[in-house]
């Protein structure tokens, strides 16, 4: 097993351990892809309801907001892919140099991760947030006719 040290501060892991990591935000970033999907499709069935005077700008900025997240987000399984390949050449040699070089890579890509999920999260809640809005708007319009 190799030994542990630091990198500005952070615990470097193993290149099999860099790999599992990369491994599981792959996957997570399939499943944002999907929610991302169930976003469009939320807007799609509400957008009628939406653009009503006083939401249009807020639904043209949640439209907008979500297709850069669909851009971010084929960036980072882009990003991911590249650096599991990487991982996976380097599991195979052992060279220490690189090792560090992949590990700094790792970390940002850490950073960006966790970057990329606040902004999907803040973005799913105005869409969840602009979407009630409009469905109980709709109850009520339906109970007084």
């Amino acid at each position: 097993m190799k030994t542990k040290e630091k990198i500005s501060g952070s615990e470097v892991r193993s290149p099999e351990q860099m790999y599992d990591e990369t491994r599981a935000w792959k996957s997570d970033l399939e499943f944002y892809k999907d929610d991302l999907l169930f976003l469009h499709h939320l807007i799609d069935n509400y957008f009628i309801w939406m653009i009503r005077k006083d939401n249009v700008d807020e639904v043209r900025k949640m439209m907008s907001g979500l297709m850069e997240m669909d851009a971010q987000s084929a960036e980072m399984l882009a990003k991911v892919a590249k650096h599991m390949a990487q991982l996976g050449t380097l599991a195979e040699k052992s060279d220490a140099e690189e090792e560090r070089i992949a590990a700094l890579e790792h970390q940002h890509l850490a950073r960006e991760m966790h970057e990329f999920v606040a902004r999907l999260r803040k973005q799913r809640r105005k869409i969840f947030g602009i979407t009630e809005l409009v469905v109980d708007q709709k109850k009520w319009r339906k109970l007084l006719t």
